[in-house]
């Protein structure tokens, strides 16, 4: 497969160490793209549910393919988020190509991007962190049982189902805290006159001009790679949200089945990763 070239990929919300990580999907996009720089923005390494019972070679991997595109010329910037917090007292730390940030300033053609997790606007990450915490293992959980049965679904022939979308969609507290966290973070942008604003942590992917009465910016959500497996990329002085599609990298002479989700596609461009 011929890698692709990319300006600038952002990645959030891995969670490696957790069983719904999707880590052999995520290395398999990682090997078909050569980014000139690599920004993970938050929650790549799970620490608040790292157990050392659980984690696996695939997980491992994507921090060895990480660290080659690093040595390889790529610029990573890491941007700590709550589960891995613990990294914050690192903060400002380079290594040769890698950066360990907080939050991000980018000039990208002229146009500022403002780049950070988004955790510091979750009242329950600050406030009350046990039950942020216990509300993360039984996510973790809710996402291995929903991957169960949706391989059960596949072997019938049928759609796959996200109970943890269902969940969000059908609670009007939790579309009330999406919604909060989007205008809470693009009215800041706009006071602070950025052109770009890039978030992660809600898993929620989403490109959006937002409005207020002092001006305009675009929203990013670059989504996460446990329900969603999205990635943002900025090409031409262009944002588009790619989403993971299992058919784009299948073998002819060299294909291994493996558990997969499909999912709706969030963009109308496609992207070209063609052998």
């Amino acid at each position: 497969m011929k890698k692709r070239k990319v300006e600038l990929v952002v990645l959030s919300d891995i969670h490696l160490g957790t069983y719904g990580s999707h880590a052999v999907e995520l290395n398999k996009y990682l090997s078909s793209i050569k980014p000139k720089t690599l920004i993970l923005n938050g929650d790549i390494i799970d620490i608040w549910q790292f157990r050392k019972s659980y984690f696996p070679s695939t997980h491992l991997k994507i921090i060895q393919k990480i660290m080659s595109l690093a040595s390889k010329g790529t610029k990573v910037y890491y941007i700590t988020g709550n589960h891995d917090e613990m990294l914050r007292k690192f903060s400002e730390m380079n290594l040769g190509n890698i950066s360990l940030l907080d939050k991000l300033v980018l000039d990208l053609d002229g146009k500022k991007a403002w780049i950070f997790h988004g955790d510091i606007f979750d009242a329950s990450v600050h406030h009350a962190k046990w039950i942020a915490k216990l509300g993360g293992k039984g996510y973790d959980y809710l996402i291995l049982f929903n991957r169960l049965i949706n391989w059960f679904l596949k072997k019938l022939g049928r759609e796959p189902y996200s109970f943890s979308k269902k969940i969000k969609a059908s609670v009007k507290k939790a579309v009330k805290h999406i919604s909060d966290f989007e205008e809470t973070a693009t009215d800041l942008a706009i006071e602070q006159k950025y052109d770009y604003v890039l978030c992660g942590h809600i898993h929620e992917p989403k490109i959006i001009l937002k409005e207020n009465n002092h001006g305009s910016t675009l929203y990013l959500n670059s989504g996460d790679w446990v329900e969603n497996l999205t990635a943002l990329e900025y090409n031409n002085k262009r944002w588009k949200l790619y989403h993971y599609k299992e058919s784009d990298y299948i073998e002819d002479d060299n294909f291994m089945e493996i558990e997969h989700l499909t999912y709706q596609h969030l963009s109308q461009t496609t992207v070209n990763n063609q052998k």
